[in-house]
């Protein structure tokens, strides 16, 4: 794969999961429209419950890293 293959295989990924989560917040709040869902889906990408560190194990660390 070329790099640029890899960069658009991460974007397809990051649409996919995007839908994923979107289809999981409609089955959460059925009383909720598409706009509703769509801001839900927004602070979701923002805040990351859970995850408000990353997603990667360790401590956090500033960035860029300086050797």
């Amino acid at each position: 794969m070329t790099d640029a293959d890899r960069l658009r295989a991460a974007l397809d990924l990051h649409q996919f999961g995007k839908a994923m989560m979107r289809e999981c917040l409609r089955r959460e709040h059925p009383e909720k429209g598409d706009v509703e869902i769509d801001d839900l889906l927004r602070r979701w990408l923002e805040e990351r419950p859970g995850a408000e560190q990353g997603d990667g194990d360790g401590r956090p660390v500033s960035w860029p890293r300086r050797r």
